[in-house]
């Protein structure tokens, strides 16, 4: 299974308050870049994460996003809280926390 365009055509225009993004199909889903730089995944499924650590993944998990994980094993991708996915403004102002904690 591979991801829609239904769902990518989402993903593009939640951020689109973003600039100018990249993307790049890998393993089924679809990484987004802003400025060369991944701040985004989106699976098969269509569930959108945000690259997160630390304070910043603490602060997602605090309004119930749930962590990106594969059999078992987490990794470093953290859901949009619920709200955020319909709020272009919200979304993006969490996408810019997710671009800043990564620098």
């Amino acid at each position: 299974m591979s991801v829609s365009d239904a769902d990518i055509s989402f993903a593009l225009e939640l951020f689109e308050g973003l600039g100018q993004l990249t993307t790049r199909k890998m393993m089924g889903g679809l990484c987004l870049y802003s400025d060369g730089q991944i701040f985004a995944i989106l699976n098969s499924e269509g569930t959108l994460f945000v690259k997160a650590k630390g304070e910043f993944a603490r602060q997602l998990a605090v309004e119930g996003a749930k962590q990106f994980g594969v059999d078992g094993k987490t990794m470093g991708y953290w859901t949009l809280p619920e709200a955020a996915l319909d709020d272009p403004d919200l979304a993006c102002d969490w996408a810019r926390r997710a671009i800043g904690a990564t620098e």
